[in-house]
């Protein structure tokens, strides 16, 4: 599902223009991606949690030579489903 898409089904549901149900799904993710790079956990009951995740640097293999690469420290973000997401999809 692309984000037209959720928009259109937003749009339907909440009875609001598609304009706004954009403008809405917008500031929801901008949100969402403010409150992770705070280092904030972002949790929505029933669906799930996102959370951002640091990785340590490590050393890799480059797949075409077999040399060991070393690979930098990262932040990244985790996503856990919730119980009801969970359940609607098995």
């Amino acid at each position: 599902m692309r984000k037209n898409e959720i928009v259109a089904a937003i749009s339907e549901k909440a009875d609001l223009t598609k304009a706004k149900a954009s403008v809405v799904l917008d500031a929801v993710l901008e949100q969402i991606t403010q409150a992770l790079s705070k280092k904030d956990t972002v949790t929505l009951v029933g669906f799930g949690t996102f959370e951002q995740r640091h990785r340590g640097a490590r050393t890799g293999k480059n797949p075409q030579t077999g040399e060991p690469v070393k690979i930098k420290a990262s932040n990244t973000v985790a996503f856990k489903p919730g119980k009801a997401l969970k359940e609607s999809v098995n």
